[in-house]
């Protein structure tokens, strides 16, 4: 079965019906979308896809953690050609159908955010939710601002695009929204050089407060938005003595906290969400956007609050079609059941333990492996030209992807710097696919940095 297969290439990549394809998708289909991979894909089990031209490739990008089940989950099927056979949709708003309920009853149990009684409204993508959330955030509180941070991604409508940080996501596209303010993100491997961890977090928390001082004061902010773990900034956690003083802080200031989970989610950090650590630490948040693995592949997002919050919403601000579809809710239904009952936060933490030890060794071995990082099974590598300047080396990484393709390993980037390594592989993965992935990346960054040293 192909849920149990090794990587193996057949052909030379990409493969003639994959060129084939490829060649149409240039002619049909904007250039500026883009993909660099030479894979066409004909089918996916697990965490492989197996290409037009029959190449078995293991996949460690999951859709940019989609795919925390893996690709064509059975049971997930089963559940959505059940729903087909009823009905496809039916608008919330008009009709209301159980999947939805039932979904948002269930989320309402899990989510940790501040409140026992949580209400959970759907849409359809990451985007989608933490615009939604902000909507929620402003009309609860009557307050325009938000404050956002370096290093995030949050999406690309007008909004989401405006909170992202990274500029060749809206280059050229402003005027921007009014009232989003931005702060540094507690990146501690890029902390000012030979500052304590004490002496970091104390310093990015000055960063924040002066924001309050330079661009809005704290009475016209509704809510702070950070990601729990960075994935488009580099894969960075913020650390927990920070998060617990952004929750002091937002306490004190009447600032509602959001977390976005988009891509943190459904047990890729070894509980269901990022936010389950803070809530254990005292400093759950207020609302959380989810989305991505939510429902295997098919299309929805969640935000969750307090229903003291959704009540002080105006209403008809918060809404859309397709929100909640019945074949979205179908799938997400079966997900959660899969992930409780297969304990895929445990088999996190198993891949996690592993990965963390062999990339932590490769960071002894190679000048070139600045930092390991990550919460669970969201972990980054970043690449450097020099362990002692971390001058990153983008250069080598986007060596590294493509020699990984090319022995049967799919791999993306991330980072400010585009010189972070992401893992996000499915959370079925079998231990020999992880060794077999792991044999191929290493072989990469030999066979990589030593061709950027000729």
């Amino acid at each position: 079965m192909l849920r149990d297969a090794l990587p193996k290439i057949i052909t030379p990549l990409p493969g003639p019906k994959a060129k084939a394809v490829i060649g149409r998708r240039a002619k049909a289909v904007p250039s500026v979308i883009r993909c660099g991979y030479p894979c066409v894909i004909k089918r996916g089990e697990g965490a492989m896809v197996e290409d037009v031209d029959g190449n078995v490739f293991l996949d460690w990008v999951g859709g940019v953690g989609v795919l925390n089940i893996g690709y064509s989950q059975p049971e997930v099927v089963a559940a959505v050609k059940e729903q087909a056979d009823r009905y496809f949709h039916a608008m919330f708003n008009i009709v209301t159908h159980e999947g939805y309920v039932s979904l948002a009853e269930k989320l309402n149990e899990i989510m940790p955010v501040k409140g026992k009684v949580r209400n959970t409204m759907f849409a359809n993508s990451g985007a989608e939710a933490d615009e939604n959330a902000v909507k929620i955030a402003k009309s609860y509180t009557k307050r325009p601002n938000i404050i956002v941070f370096s290093g995030a991604f949050h999406g690309r409508t007008l909004l989401t695009m405006t909170m992202t940080s990274k500029k060749s996501y809206s280059y050229g596209l402003g005027p921007y929204p009014d009232g989003v303010y931005r702060a540094e993100y507690p990146n501690l491997y890029r902390a000012p050089k030979g500052y304590t961890r004490e002496e970091a977090v104390n310093y990015y928390l000055e960063k924040l407060n002066r924001v309050f001082e330079e661009a809005s004061p704290a009475e016209f902010v509704a809510a702070i938005v950070a990601e729990p773990v960075q994935g488009e900034g580099g894969f960075v956690p913020a650390p927990i003595e920070w998060v617990k003083a952004v929750r002091k802080l937002c306490d004190e200031k009447g600032i509602l906290l959001i977390a976005d989970e988009v891509q943190t989610g459904f047990g890729r950090s070894g509980k269901m969400f990022v936010s389950n650590y803070w809530e254990e630490a005292g400093c759950a948040p207020d609302i959380i956007a989810a989305a991505k693995s939510i429902a295997g592949g098919v299309p929805l997002s969640a935000v969750t609050a307090r229903k003291e919050i959704f009540d002080g919403v105006t209403p008809g601000v918060i809404g859309g079609t397709f929100g909640g579809n019945a074949l979205a809710c179908a799938a997400a239904l079966k997900v959660l059941e899969i992930m409780k009952r297969d304990n895929l936060c445990g088999r996190s933490l198993e891949i996690a333990g592993k990965c963390r030890s062999v990339f932590l060794s490769w960071k002894d071995k190679y000048e070139e492996v600045g930092d390991v990082r990550g919460v669970g099974c969201m972990m980054g590598i970043e690449f450097v030209k020099d362990k002692g300047t971390k001058e990153p080396y983008p250069e080598l990484v986007k060596n590294i992807i493509n020699e990984a393709a090319l022995h049967g390993l799919l791999i993306e980037n991330a980072g400010t710097y585009d010189n972070v390594i992401r893992f996000l592989c499915p959370l079925v993965v079998t231990d020999a696919q992880l060794d077999s992935g792991l044999n191929i990346l290493e072989n990469a960054i030999k066979s990589s940095a030593a061709k950027l040293k000729k």
